[in-house]
């Protein structure tokens, strides 16, 4: 039987690794790996959920270029059950430093915001079934 490689974590870089930890440890309500909760030095963080698996990683890099939806490398599609609860997360995101880039919650087949993170990785909100 073949054995194929397990995904870790997705690693994004950033010009401010603790700063974007604390926005998607906010906004996903996942914390720190053991060590890497603040003062510990921010080059690379992980973020992990209640069992411990790790979600997302952060690598601080000297510069980055602002990512749009057309020339994004990778975003992230953040699922709700509903159009309240994407507008309350939504609210939540723009709290916690994120940009609306996109409003498209007209759309009935799947009402949706694109938005950028502090660090201007663009990510989607979306009303949507697993």
């Amino acid at each position: 039987m073949p054995t194929f490689p397990v995904l870790m974590h997705t690693a994004i870089d950033t010009t401010d690794a603790r700063a974007l930890a604390e926005f998607y440890r906010e906004l996903l309500g996942v914390h720190y790996r053991p060590g890497d909760e603040p003062p510990a030095a921010a080059d690379w963080l992980v973020l992990v959920d209640g069992q411990g698996r790790r979600v997302l990683a952060f690598q601080q890099v000297p510069e980055l270029e602002r990512a749009t939806m057309a020339t994004k490398q990778l975003h992230l599609d953040l699922r709700v059950p509903g159009i309240d609860e994407l507008e309350r997360q939504r609210r939540r995101a723009e709290e916690l430093g994120a940009t609306v880039l996109t409003d498209r919650t007209g759309d009935e087949e799947e009402p949706l915001y694109v938005l950028a993170d502090p660090a201007g990785h663009p990510f989607c909100i979306l009303v949507g079934d697993e």
